[in-house]
């Protein structure tokens, strides 16, 4: 059985930084790709940054590039993203997703999914 957990999400004011985790268990297979994605309300769900696990190969939305870092830490089966100068308009619910197929920004290419941490930042 498969299980993506996230955690870390919360309130911070325009410039601040978060730190989201997501910690994987299950078949190791299933997370050839480790993907966040979010979802703001009224939008479509919108790739943010994934990472292909084995290869170290990363992928990054043009609205987040030089601000969020994703990564892993493979002793811990956890993946993290780094959000830094973040703005009002990053604020959405905020998922991780993995793909054991393939990698990129597509979320329908994803196959299991989170349960989502909210992020929210003030102006």
């Amino acid at each position: 059985q498969v299980q993506l957990v996230e955690s870390g999400g919360g309130s911070v004011q325009a410039g601040g930084s978060l730190r989201l985790s997501c910690a994987f268990s299950g078949y190791t297979s299933i997370k050839k790709c480790m993907g966040w994605f979010r979802q703001a309300p009224g939008k479509e769900r919108e790739g943010v940054a994934s990472m292909d696990t084995r290869g170290g190969l990363t992928y990054y939305a043009d609205s987040v590039k030089g601000r969020f870092t994703i990564s892993q830490d493979n002793t811990k089966n956890t993946v993290y993203l780094q959000m830094n100068s973040l703005k009002p308009e990053d604020t959405a619910m905020y998922y991780c997703a993995a793909d054991p197929t393939s990698c990129g920004l597509k979320s329908a290419s994803f196959g299991y999914w989170g349960q989502g941490t909210q992020v929210t930042v003030s102006s």
